[in-house]
Parts: structure tokens; C-alpha cells; sequence
């Protein structure tokens, strides 16, 4: 039993912002004994806050040492809201709030780096938080890109079914449709493929990409971007080998995708995907 304990991953749970949704979806999900079959979750955040929305719940826990306890299930926990005078007012966004919000993440993708845990699951964070935290990010992404030194990062939201990364993210509209460029598409199609093939075991993945416009611009009616951009990004990729496909209607494809003609949909922008 005590090695399929240690057997185990070990994954980082940060809180999210206190004051939000994040707090309660820990004390649902991380008291539940039939988790700890699977993963041994370490909570990053306030343990006063965790408690606090666990007794909301009618979960009752006790501190012994630097865990939380309830009926035996024991949650460590690494405490970032040291120092602060954290008071949680339910969907009321604080300084201290944001900089435990904001420590817990980089704690944990720290603690990740060095090895001590084997991944990090986020709870919601509020984007206004960040910059009252006194950092300049627009979301999770762009702060984890820079604790790990990554030159290229792709989000991507993945369900059982259906995968969809996205060429933008966290910028207005307008803004995102002018990064929507061939180097960008084909780099985000690249940084896809390799981790499919690395990360999915998938040898040869089947990557569709959106186009851009309404019906993917309908042979230029509706604007000039799949031809002039997206489909050259596309031949350029399939030279190297990769197997991509389109600029597909983005009104059809994850439907396609969902049904199993593709492994992963490229979108173009935060919204489309």
C-alpha cells in the first residue's frame, strides 16, 4: 500500500483567486478520498481559505501541521498568503488577495521545474489580479512562459474527444487578427505536432487549422487572410513532413474534430477556440 502511495504523482493545486470560484472547487475536489487514489495533490495558496470554503461546504478539517485533514484525507500544504493581512470578501478582488493568488502559481510551477511535483493544475485566476499584484501579464500563460524560460508557448484546451490549441491568446480582437501571421501559424502548428508526437504518442497527429473568417473566407469574399496566410503557413508545415490540413470553415471543423477525423484543431484566436 505505502508504494502505490509513493507511487503516485504528485501535483501542485493552486488556488486561484480567493475571492473567486477557485477556493470552493479545491474543497470539492481535494477532500474527495477517491482523488488520492490517483495523485497526491499538494494545495498551493491560503490554508485559511481553503478551510473556510471547505466549512461552507460542510467539510470539516483541522490543521495538523502544514496539512489540512478531513476523515483522514490529508492535503499538504504550501501557504502563500504568509505576511499578508488576508481578509476574503466572496467576488471582492484585494491586493493581498492577488498576491497570494499570484505566489501560489509561481511557487508551484517553481517547485515543478526543480522536480518536487509532476504538474500543475490551476484554479480560475482574476487577469485584473495580476496587475495588482504588481506583474505585467495578461493571464496564467504568458507568467508560466516566463518562470520556465520557454521561447514559444501554445495553450491548448483538451477534453476526451475534441483538442484545440490556439495561434492567439489573451489580446483584443483586433489586435489578435493582426498577429494571426504565417510565421505564427506555422510555428504554432510545429510546437503542436512535436508534442503530440512527444506528449500524446501519437506518431503521424492529424492537425486541422481553422481558417480566420466567416466560412474561411469563402475564396477571398469574405476576406483574403486563409489564402495569404493561413494556406501558405499550411504548405509550409506539410514540406517539413507535418500533417496538416485546411484552413478549415471554423463553423465545422471541431464538429469534424469531435467526431475523430482530426487529433487537434488550430485555432486562430482565443474566442474561436
Amino acid at each position: 500500500m505505502e508504494r502505490k502511495r509513493a507511487n503516485r504523482p504528485v501535483l501542485a493545486v493552486t488556488m486561484g483567486d480567493p475571492a473567486g470560484v477557485g477556493p470552493e472547487i479545491c474543497a470539492k475536489v481535494l477532500f474527495r478520498r477517491e482523488i488520492h487514489e490517483k495523485a497526491s495533490p499538494v494545495f498551493y495558496g491560503s490554508p485559511r481559505v481553503l478551510a473556510e470554503a471547505a466549512d461552507l461546504l460542510g467539510i470539516k478539517v483541522k490543521a495538523e501541521g502544514n496539512c489540512l485533514v478531513s476523515e483522514g484525507v490529508r492535503i499538504p500544504v504550501v501557504a502563500t498568503d504568509e505576511g499578508l493581512d488576508l481578509t476574503v470578501t466572496p467576488g471582492l478582488l484585494t491586493r493581498e488577495g492577488a498576491v497570494a493568488m499570484m505566489e501560489a502559481v509561481k511557487r508551484a510551477v517553481v517547485d515543478a521545474r526543480e522536480g518536487r511535483v509532476k504538474g500543475v493544475v490551476t484554479c480560475p485566476i482574476n487577469k485584473e489580479g495580476i496587475r495588482l499584484a504588481g506583474l505585467d501579464y495578461p493571464g496564467h500563460t504568458e507568467f508560466i512562459r516566463d518562470l520556465t524560460g520557454a521561447e514559444r508557448v501554445v495553450m491548448m484546451l483538451a477534453g476526451e474527444k475534441l483538442k484545440v490549441a490556439l495561434v492567439t491568446i489573451h489580446l483584443s480582437l483586433r489586435e489578435a487578427i493582426e498577429r494571426v501571421t504565417k510565421e505564427a501559424v506555422a510555428e504554432t502548428v510545429r510546437v503542436v505536432h512535436r508534442d503530440f508526437v512527444e506528449k500524446f504518442g501519437i506518431e503521424k497527429p492529424r492537425v486541422a487549422v481553422a481558417g480566420l473568417n466567416p466560412h474561411a473566407g469563402e475564396g477571398g469574399l469574405f476576406g483574403s487572410e486563409e489564402r495569404e496566410i493561413i494556406a501558405p503557413a499550411i504548405e509550409e508545415v506539410r514540406g517539413e513532413g507535418i500533417s496538416a490540413s485546411g484552413p478549415y470553415p471554423p463553423d465545422t471543423v471541431f464538429y469534424r474534430a469531435y467526431r475523430g477525423e482530426f487529433d487537434v484543431v488550430v485555432a486562430q484566436y482565443h474566442d474561436q477556440g
